[in-house]
């Protein structure tokens, strides 16, 4: 880190509300395996995300730690949005040079007829756990030999699979479960589930459908940005969020559900730490064990991200 991202990241952590900075940690340790870090100055631009956004701007991780380390939060697995191949080095050469990044799950496309040698020659790289596949890019029903063959081919691997997608994607989702038990699966964004105050049938009855695959994960991502209110002023309580927790505690139990910001795209709904706080609260209210479990221990399982030195 040089000294003038330094001296960014001390005035950013500052900035955060005294109660933020002095809360102590929810659990022991705590992984935020929702992450994107990009640079639009580097040669090339970058695909995503695009000029028109306020999220046009260089996020790296001395970004995320100067908003995340004050919550007791000191380490990340990186999801990456754009579809570059060699994008998925670029993080892996940022990770080289930053230990708070355990884990980074790729983008690979499984119609691509390279995708299993690129999966082969990024799995040779420990912190590289997996791939996803969005919706709008990767559909789930469609060309299903490929992504079928694609699934076995991360599992194969050792890897997990990322979705994300609408609520009318998760069973097909179930069924790419069902036939490669051996892939773990993790949701993204709580499986779209909108507002969780006008929440939809459909997504209520699919969560109930994908959580009967044992090898299904569900992570808490992407909530505040769901509700439709101004840029960054979600709802900051936890009983509006209350009819989405629920539902997936009660359909997929302590063991399966996992924390993630989605940051800095959550800065669209709420800050990073009233964010945290939504999540927080909850979860300490499911006692230590569960938090513990939320918080990391189920990332563990999940991903297999590896310990940095």
């Amino acid at each position: 880190m040089n000294r003038r991202r330094f001296l960014q990241t001390a005035a950013l952590a500052a900035s955060l509300p005294l109660q933020a900075r002095c809360e102590s940690a929810t659990a022991t340790r705590i992984i935020d395996t929702h992450t994107h870090f990009y640079d639009p100055t580097r040669p090339g631009g970058v695909p995503w995300p695009t000029k028109d956004t306020p999220l046009y701007r260089t996020v790296l991780p001395a970004d995320w730690q100067a908003l995340a380390n004050p919550l007791g939060i000191k380490e990340t697995v990186i999801v990456e949005a754009s579809p570059l191949v060699e994008d998925n080095q670029w993080i892996l050469d940022l990770a080289a040079r930053e230990k708070c990044i355990v884990g980074f799950v790729g983008n690979l496309d499984p119609n691509d007829p390279q995708f299993a040698t690129n999966v082969k020659r990024f799995a040779a790289n420990p912190v590289f756990r997996g791939v996803r596949w969005r919706g709008n890019l990767v559909q789930l029903d469609a060309n299903e030999d490929k992504v079928l063959a694609g699934a076995k081919t991360l599992a194969a691997h050792g890897l997990e699979l990322d979705l994300n997608g609408p609520p009318a994607t998760l069973p097909h989702a179930a069924k790419l479960a069902a036939d490669v038990p051996d892939l773990r699966i993790v949701i993204n964004h709580v499986g779209a589930a909108g507002d969780p105050q006008k929440l939809k049938p459909e997504w209520q009855e699919n969560i109930r459908l994908i959580a009967r695959q044992p090898n299904v994960f569900m992570k808490i991502s992407g909530m505040p940005e769901q509700v439709r209110s101004p840029e960054g002023q979600a709802p900051r309580d936890v009983e509006h969020y209350l009819p989405v927790l629920d539902h997936l505690w009660e359909c997929f139990g302590p063991d399966r559900l996992i924390y993630g910001s989605n940051w800095p795209v959550s800065d669209r709904g709420l800050p990073y730490d009233a964010m945290f706080k939504i999540v927080s609260t909850y979860f300490q209210g499911k006692g230590r064990e569960a938090a513990e479990k939320y918080f990391w221990q189920n990332s563990k399982t999940a991903y297999r991200w590896v310990e940095r030195a």
